[in-house]
């Protein structure tokens, strides 16, 4: 007996209509690919042209941050908002004077030794040339009536590509006491009148969105600061025994460099290394290169995922690219500011519904 046509229950005969519509209108959408790809070009290239304004803000936002906690306390204490925040910028131009005037004696006593230290490098320099040639290694083939000239990279400019003339420091800088101090005086009226600025169905979640971005930057400065305090210490204490020359100095500049990301372990170790030439045996070395690396190991795998992992929550490969552009467009100070531009980028994807897939794709 032949079977009659296939029937539909209800419920599918009802859906059915309603998924072909909302397929039929997907698909009618305009793609929004094209938009965002000239949005993020546009971004782009104000950061790039804008780089000197934008840098100095940045600066003085997260300055403002770790000084907020200080202008918190005064007002508790029945300050004025004014003189509070005055009074936390006095603190900070206090301290960066200190550390100023004490590196400027330790680099003077430092550079007047330098040529010493220069000296031995090179010496140390040329009898490792000389054995990798004796090995074959290294054997540069001269040519007869041949001068061969080499353009040979210049590193400062290299580091110091984003930070300008002297003047142009000095001129830049000036601003940021003024600018840290309106944010912590207006710091409340900002953030109102930017919340604002967007719909009144949209400003509950722009009031949630600063407000993480908010602990995540002072976070993250806060948590830089103990681990760089803690690394230093300990380098400090470990070249001290050793008899490295200018260990109270080297000691902490070491275990700050060693915070820039990706080339902290090699710029830490140039400073014990180089000080340390003719006056330091290869244990001593072998020493210096396990402190380093070891105390590198443990801020990256210990302290940083304790003190700034519930905060950040980006992906390795997020981190890598990151830092890969912000030093592209803004140089040596854009390693510095990339993870907490990156992390406050991420925040607002993941409150913004259309763009949280992209949140989803930088975060863990």
């Amino acid at each position: 007996m032949a079977n009659g046509p296939e029937q539909i229950p209800p419920e599918s005969a009802a859906i059915a209509p309603a998924v072909a519509s909302a397929i039929t209108n997907e698909e009618a959408q305009p793609s929004h690919w094209p938009r965002t790809v000239v949005a993020v070009g546009v971004i782009l290239a104000i950061c790039y042209f804008a780089e000197e304004v934008l840098v100095i803000i940045l600066v003085s936002i997260l300055f403002a941050f770790i000084l907020a906690p200080i202008r918190e306390g005064l007002t508790f204490l029945r300050f004025p908002r004014s003189l509070a925040s005055a009074i936390a910028v006095l603190v900070l131009l206090t301290c960066v004077a200190g550390v100023v005037y004490l590196s400027f004696n330790q680099a003077t006593t430092f550079i007047h030794d330098l040529p010493k230290y220069t000296a031995e490098a090179r010496r140390e320099f040329e009898q490792l040339s000389k054995k990798a040639e004796s090995l074959g290694v290294f054997a540069p083939q001269h040519e007869k009536g041949v001068v061969n000239v080499r353009q040979t990279t210049n590193w400062t400019d290299l580091l110091t590509r984003g930070f300008g003339s002297l003047t142009s420091i000095f001129l830049s800088a000036s601003f940021v006491p003024f600018l840290i101090y309106f944010m912590l005086n207006w710091e409340e009226h900002a953030r109102a009148a930017t919340v604002m600025l967007f719909p009144l169905q949209s400003r509950h979640t722009a009031y949630v969105t600063l407000g993480m971005i908010s602990a995540m930057i002072r976070s993250f400065m806060v948590g830089n600061l103990l681990i760089a305090v803690f690394m230093g210490f300990i380098s400090t204490v470990v070249f001290g025994v050793l008899h490295i020359p200018f260990f109270y100095f080297v000691g902490f500049l070491s275990g700050f460099l060693s915070l820039v990301p990706y080339m902290g372990v090699l710029l830490a170790l140039i400073p014990p290394l180089f000080v340390g030439i003719g006056t330091i045996t290869s244990q001593s070395a072998i020493i210096i290169l396990i402190t380093v690396l070891g105390l590198h190991l443990i801020s990256m795998n210990v302290l940083y995922p304790k003190f700034l992992g519930p905060r950040l929550q980006l992906n390795p490969l997020t981190v890598s690219i990151a830092l890969l552009v912000w030093a592209w467009l803004w140089g040596a100070i854009g390693l510095l500011l990339a993870i907490p531009i990156t992390a406050a980028v991420k925040i607002i994807f993941d409150h913004i519904e259309s763009l949280k897939p992209l949140g989803a794709w930088l975060g863990e």
